[in-house]
């Protein structure tokens, strides 16, 4: 069991509070992943004609967001066995080292490879910054401490995309990895210097059984969606046995869990409404957002023909949106319930959607990113008071779980979202280009990329209804258990 060494006054929440500096490390190591999350996206025409492989691409994001989803209950497990800070402090070595290495590529495959690394370092960095935020504040708290998280990704959402085509039209896209190396060390050097940590070691048994099932279920089935119908069948024998060897690699993962000491997934968290309802709602904001993060910048870009730096004010719509709402659900939430909340913000996230579809290769800047922006409303509304009532929902001594099972929902959400859009973008242009797919974006004409993009919009907009059901489930309000004197 660990706890949090700190005698904390709970009067205020702010930088300069007695928690002020530790809410900044978080802060600081949060926008690690808020920038990377949007970075890459504007330099995909870049990276894509200096390395090739455009059928390769979805595997930047994907890859990154599968071994950030298949890492992230062993963090959270291990958080609340050994503590917040040395999982943070990991993950944070293993970002920097993956982005250094990215930095470096010489080919699509090293690069993906690097990003495997990355993905393994922020599958620790984003739980555990939102874990520590459940340790020093209480549930009211938590609705301003919102605000201060929610500027992070605010300010990234309009640096990351930036930056991305900046780098890409006037630089190098390797700089795009680079910089994150000065905001990780600042991050590591702040946690090292301002959050301590009492911990209690026990004997623990890791669920190494569990973890291998979750990661060759999960790259089986995401290889089966990403090259399905692009580099053979759905019906062709390698389609099925992929499926087939995912499937019941997944359903082995199930039954190791009912049954191992220690689980990397308890399966506890399935059985509760709040987490179910937090959970689904993370699952189907992954999808959508990493799928536009990935396909409005290329709209921008080879439909409307725009630079890379147009391109991410576009998708920083939608990630501007989001912290902004993030912000302001504490206030609905603490008045209104958590069901109303996460409902409306599903509601405002299907209309963004339906805007979208109105889009076409006629359409200004402005009219793709309006959309963007009310879905990333839309999104806010769901995310952020999901994972407090998770968190809420739960003693200490389980909020890594807790908090590393909607991360991980968010994550798998994203992996499997991208790979579905990827297939179905990749499988309009093979049909339309005579079962081929180019390696360079710049040989598309518009004319065939509009259709393949258009749809991927469309099937954001199908997946984004379950969020109505997210917020069906959900309860009105959260007890929160008795908070520990030495939290």
């Amino acid at each position: 069991m660990a706890s949090t060494e700190q005698t904390i006054t709970r009067a205020s929440v702010g930088l300069r509070s007695d928690r002020g500096p530790i809410l900044l490390a978080v802060m600081l190591a949060t926008g690690l992943v808020a920038i990377d999350s949007t970075i890459l996206a504007t330099a995909v025409p870049s990276v894509v004609g200096d390395l090739g492989g455009f059928s390769q691409f979805p595997w930047l994001f994907s890859v990154y967001l599968l071994t950030q989803a298949i890492s992230v209950p062993v963090y959270g497990k291990l958080a609340d066995v050994w503590g917040r800070k040395p999982v943070m402090m990991v993950g944070i070595a293993l970002f920097l080292g993956g982005s250094l290495l990215c930095g470096l590529a010489w080919g699509m495959v090293p690069l993906i490879a690097f990003r495997a690394v990355q993905g393994l370092g922020a599958g620790a960095v984003q739980p555990m910054g939102m874990t520590i935020m459940g340790d020093i504040y209480t549930l009211k708290e938590r609705a301003k401490a919102q605000g201060y998280i929610a500027s992070v990704w605010a300010i990234s959402s309009v640096v990351g995309p930036t930056l991305g085509g900046v780098f890409s039209d006037y630089a190098s896209w390797r700089w795009i990895f680079w910089v994150n190396l000065p905001v990780g060390l600042l991050a590591a050097w702040m946690l090292a210097r301002h959050f301590h940590e009492k911990v209690q070691h026990r004997e623990h048994r890791i669920d190494y059984l569990g973890s291998t099932l979750l990661t060759v279920g999960g790259v089986l089935l995401l290889l089966a969606l990403i090259e399905g119908g692009v580099q053979w069948s759905w019906t062709a024998p390698v389609s099925i046995v992929l499926f087939a060897v995912a499937v019941l690699s997944l359903a082995g993962f199930w039954y190791v869990e009912s049954r191992a000491p220690e689980p990397v997934l308890p399966l506890w968290v399935f059985g509760r409404r709040v987490l179910n309802s937090a959970n689904l709602g993370s699952l189907v904001v992954g999808a959508v957002m990493l799928g536009l993060s990935s396909y409005v910048p290329t709209f921008a870009q080879g439909v409307l023909g725009h630079g890379a730096v147009v391109a991410g004010l576009a998708l920083a719509g939608m990630t501007v949106g989001w912290p902004i709402a993030a912000s302001q659900s504490g206030r609905i939430y603490l008045t209104l319930g958590f069901r109303f909340t996460v409902t409306m913000g599903a509601v405002i996230t299907v209309i963004g959607g339906l805007l979208l579809l109105t889009v076409n290769a006629d359409s200004s800047i402005w009219h793709l990113g309006l959309p963007c922006f009310v879905m990333g409303v839309g999104f806010g509304f769901v995310a952020s008071p999901g994972i407090v009532a998770a968190q809420s929902s739960v003693e200490w001594t389980s909020r890594g779980v807790a908090t590393g099972a909607n991360m991980f929902a968010r994550n798998v959400g994203s992996s499997v979202g991208v790979a579905v859009y990827g297939a179905i973008a990749n499988g309009v242009l093979a049909r339309r280009l005579g079962g081929h797919v180019p390696s360079d974006l710049t040989r598309v004409s518009p004319g065939i990329l509009e259709p393949a993009i258009h749809d991927v919009f469309l099937a954001a907009v199908i997946t984004s209804v379950l969020l109505v059901v997210a917020g069906a489930i959900m309860q009105r309000n959260i007890v929160e258990p008795a908070r520990s004197s030495v939290e």
